[in-house]
């Protein structure tokens, strides 16, 4: 018999951790032993919170505004984020349609949480950001991976709608999508958004969206948001946050934005969950929201230039199929040749490059399900200097595997 603090839910050994934190832990290591590690692997802005910012989280804690807010977030962060999407995407987003969270991940959780059942299905593209994945297995639910079309390095990757309305069964309760996207750096178009939402309409699904790189576009991505469509709250459960647009990621702070009658029900679940989102944070959200944006252009604007440096470099190693990728701050290249030659998974030519060369990159399958097996996903939220040194590592790395 087992002991009962061993008895736990046996679904946790199902679920997948996110990959990129134990990579991360493994670096820290060797960093901590003298190595000079050079890591691509960590998915938030290296530039820290910007200052005014953390004045006005200093301002909150000298005004003692550290107790419990209302569950859904206070009335001026929710007003600010109404006021921003409606700006931005010409939607129509009332303020109690607004529900803040610790986190987007505390959006997806709510999203997934007040709708997934046993037995329920849901559609997320392989590779995804494994939340979507996980959390519904958690729930019961069985994630159905809808595989993207990798189009070469001129066109990079596209949805694949057709799979996707074939993957439709009476059990499917909607479609998880990020976008731009985690972990290809591809920003789904215009059109494919629209057939999405036609998909939605058809079959009387939902759509839970997930936007958190929606400031983070180049080239003149073609970006359509799922709030901008007029029937969004009959279909849309919406995801956004503050983590990556300003340098926010440890201040926990996102938001869901649903019909008026869904976030009075999710704000019980919140309730229940946290109580309320971080309260010195949320201040920093509304000054976030409604200050003149220009740290975040110039952010932009030094990660686009990091960018085509990363994409530069990376096409100069044989055997790297590259696609510069036009959204979020991640490359997603194949190296299928590469593995073939040297004979090996790709989850071994990561932990290899890592111990010898001290350089980390995420392997595609810590974004499941099968696609990512033949890529691997590289941030760029690290500085010019770093990336070109640590793209030269993984030349000498490659052309020491392949050779042998």
């Amino acid at each position: 018999m087992k002991q009962p603090t061993l008895n736990y839910n046996v679904i946790l050994d199902d679920l997948s951790g996110e990959k990129a934190f134990q990579y991360i832990s493994r670096a820290r290591e060797l960093a901590s032993k003298g190595f000079n590690v050079i890591s691509f692997g960590v998915g938030q802005p290296d530039i820290p919170t910007p200052q005014f910012l953390v004045d006005e989280g200093k301002k909150a804690l000298d005004e003692r505004f550290t107790g419990y807010t209302e569950t859904e977030g206070i009335k001026e962060l929710r007003d600010a984020v109404a006021e921003y999407l409606n700006t931005r995407y010409g939607s129509d987003v009332r303020s109690d349609e607004v529900v803040i969270t610790a986190g987007t991940k505390g959006a997806a959780y709510l999203a997934m949480a007040a709708y997934l059942k046993p037995s329920d299905e849901i559609i997320v593209t392989d590779p995804t950001y494994p939340v979507y994945s996980e959390l519904s297995k958690f729930l019961g639910a069985r994630p159905v991976y809808a595989p993207l079309k990798w189009l070469g390095e001129e066109s990079g990757f596209s949805l694949d709608i057709d799979a996707i309305h074939e993957l439709i069964t009476n059990k499917t309760k909607g479609i998880a999508i990020v976008n731009p996207h985690n972990p290809t750096g591809a920003v789904f178009s215009s059109r494919e958004v629209e057939k999405l939402m036609d998909l939605a309409r058809d079959y009387n699904l939902l759509i839970i969206a997930d936007e958190i790189y929606d400031n983070f576009l180049y080239e003149g991505a073609d970006f359509k948001s799922f709030i901008s469509f007029p029937d969004w709250r009959d279909h849309v459960l919406y995801c956004n946050g503050f983590s990556k647009t300003f340098s926010m990621t440890g201040w926990r702070l996102g938001y869901l934005v649903a019909r008026r009658e869904v976030t009075k029900a999710l704000t019980k679940l919140a309730v229940n969950t946290w109580s309320c989102p971080p309260s010195i944070a949320q201040k920093v959200g509304i000054k976030a929201l409604r200050s003149d944006w220009s740290f975040v252009r110039e952010m932009v604007s030094l990660f686009d230039k990091r960018r085509i440096t990363l994409c530069r470099e990376l096409k100069r190693i044989k055997g790297f199929e590259v696609w510069c990728g036009k959204g979020a701050f991640y490359l997603f290249p194949r190296i299928s040749k590469i593995l073939e030659a040297a004979g090996l998974g790709v989850e071994t030519f990561v932990t290899n490059l890592m111990e010898e060369k001290h350089v980390v990159v995420l392997p595609g399958t810590a974004f499941p399900k099968e696609f990512g097996k033949d890529f691997i996903r590289f941030s760029y939220a690290i500085s010019e200097e770093k990336i070109v040194e640590g793209v030269k590592r993984i030349r000498e790395f490659v052309e020491e595997i392949t050779s042998k």
